[in-house]
């Protein structure tokens, strides 16, 4: 099987929704042709019926410096068929999401330009706030945890104080888990 490519990426305040209907390819995104497939989950009751709802109240509601969504994009290998691509990426997407992130992902595939084949990718949007099933409101829903008073605060970011070390090793952990599944 081929090699795999895992990349990590983070979003600022104002990104979230146009990444969304980037990689959904609605919107502006519209006339791009190599969709395969878009699937979201683990919504709050708000966005169930509406998911970019989600990305545009991250935009509107989270703070200023805060990072809004966490993308993973992977290549998917040539070898497998669309059915069992979109398996392999809901496998992994449900492994890494725990049920308890929000997440948006769409499994891409263009034209490769060197030698004409195909070159399937995803990319996986997640939010980094653990949907704890409290119901808020959007607004409250990207407000700073309240540890004493969970039902008062914001949804919890999975993110933490984590020393650059630890993301390194997270990040490490991250690739090996996708190695695993991917081969």
């Amino acid at each position: 099987m081929a090699t795999y490519h895992l990349s990590v990426k983070f979003g600022g305040k104002g990104k979230a929704l146009a990444h969304a209907n980037y990689i959904t390819r609605e919107d502006k995104f519209s006339q791009r042709k190599d969709l395969e497939h878009t699937e979201h989950g683990n919504m709050p009751e708000w966005a169930k019926d509406d998911p970019a709802h989600f990305w545009q109240a991250a935009d509107a509601f989270e703070r200023a410096n805060g990072s809004t969504y966490r993308e993973i994009e992977i290549a998917l290998p040539r070898e497998l068929n669309e059915a069992q691509r979109l398996e392999l990426v809901r496998d992994f997407v449900k492994q890494e999401t725990g049920g308890q992130h929000t997440y948006s992902f769409a499994i891409h595939n263009p034209q490769a330009s060197i030698d004409g084949g195909e070159q399937p990718h995803a990319h996986i949007m997640m939010s980094q706030r653990v949907n704890d099933g409290i119901d808020r409101t959007p607004e409250q829903y990207f407000r700073r945890y309240n540890a004493r008073y969970p039902e008062r605060g914001g949804a919890k970011k999975d993110s933490g104080s984590l020393t650059l070390t630890q993301q390194k090793e997270q990040l490490r952990e991250l690739r090996k888990r996708w190695e695993v599944k991917h081969n």
